[in-house]
């Protein structure tokens, strides 16, 4: 029986620069760290566990893979304005849908991380 989705993860190439995009630039705080340095999860508000890993041998990073991880956020107008002042790459411009936003940005090394916000009902 299934319970939950227990944690996502995404492989970069550069741990430590992934790590500076998502402590330093989207403001994510570093949860466990294990494998020798090479695995950190950022255990999320609201619920949820994002990992980012070297240890996946010949996965690398990628914006074109099948799965994307989505973030929900508070105040997407505010955040897209913040990161394009930081320099961050979008693949997909926000979008203004009848019960979200969403956008797509690239991390650091080059996934495509989805950020989304619901509209109150």
């Amino acid at each position: 029986m299934f319970k939950k989705v227990a944690f996502t993860v995404y492989p970069v190439t550069d741990l430590q620069r992934a790590q500076e995009f998502y402590e330093t630039t989207l403001g994510l705080a570093p949860g466990n760290a294990m494998g020798g340095g090479k695995w950190v999860e950022y255990d999320l508000p609201g619920g949820g566990c994002f990992a980012i890993t070297t240890m996946l041998g010949n996965v690398k990073p990628s914006q074109n893979a099948g799965g994307s991880v989505a973030l929900e956020v508070e105040d997407l107008t505010s955040l897209t304005a913040t990161l394009e002042e930081r320099g961050v790459s979008f693949k997909m411009p926000a979008m203004d849908l009848p019960t979200c936003k969403m956008c797509v940005i690239l991390d650091s090394e080059g996934n495509a991380l989805i950020l989304h916000e619901i509209k109150p009902r």
